[in-house]
């Protein structure tokens, strides 16, 4: 990326932010025209600069810069629809959302459908009363299939059969659902369990613990076995 590139009020959020120097920071961000990149915002962190209210994460914003390398320069930056709040569960969960989108995308790559995916998240998450679970399960699989690793929960390896509702099946990565005879296993469940979750029934209580189950595994083998920081957070804040 040679050639200077000036971009104006383009849809985004801040995934990340992290000071630089003495009054500047980086930001981490995805945009719905440009994908994931990041830019220097320049005495955002200074007393009287405006931006200090605006620079969130969760703020739906319109965001303007210029870039010539890897790391861009920040230009102007505005709220552009009604501000989120997250609190809690669901605010550990949207820090959770965006380390996802940091690991699972790469930078200046453009895909909208994921920006749109994120944006329904973040307002599903904000939402009074929100299902957290299951907004979760349903943003790692939306990111999963519009990543290129959409899962196979439809049959087993060599047919095309549809699965048996009472046979077991252990979910194997590079193939999908193996018919097993044992009952346990971290990755076993039935062949009801995985058309359900496939066909995302998370309002069974059953179902979403065992797509929590599936997802947790599926998404720890394609970050190479990474811990993400906010999982762990969220899972030590629930056996407290």
């Amino acid at each position: 990326m040679s050639a200077q590139r000036r971009v104006q009020q383009q849809a985004a959020f801040i995934l990340h932010h992290r000071p630089f120097r003495d009054s500047s920071q980086i930001l981490d961000v995805l945009s719905r025209d440009y994908g994931k990149l990041s830019v220097v915002a320049r005495g955002s962190r200074g007393a009287k600069s405006r931006l200090k209210g605006v620079l969130r994460p969760f703020m739906p914003l319109s965001m303007s810069w210029v870039i010539r390398s890897d790391l861009g320069t920040l230009t102007g930056a505005e709220i552009r629809s009604a501000p989120l709040s997250l609190a809690g569960d669901a605010l550990l969960s949207g820090y959770y959302v965006n380390e996802l989108i940091l690991h699972f995308l790469h930078r200046h790559d453009p895909q909208p459908e994921i920006f749109d995916v994120y944006a329904r998240t973040i307002e599903a998450l904000a939402a009074q009363g929100a299902d957290v679970a299951s907004v979760l399960r349903q943003f790692e699989m939306e990111l999963l299939r519009h990543s290129g690793y959409a899962l196979n929960l439809d049959h087993a390896p060599g047919s095309d059969a549809g699965l048996d509702p009472d046979q077991r099946y252990e979910y194997r990565m590079e193939q999908g659902p193996v018919a097993v005879s044992r009952d346990e296993g971290t990755l076993v469940f039935t062949g009801a369990e995985l058309t359900a979750i496939a066909a995302r029934h998370f309002e069974d209580p059953i179902v979403l613990r065992a797509a929590g189950r599936l997802m947790r595994e599926v998404i720890s083998f394609h970050l190479g076995g990474k811990e993400l920081k906010s999982r762990k957070v969220l899972l030590e804040m629930h056996r407290r």
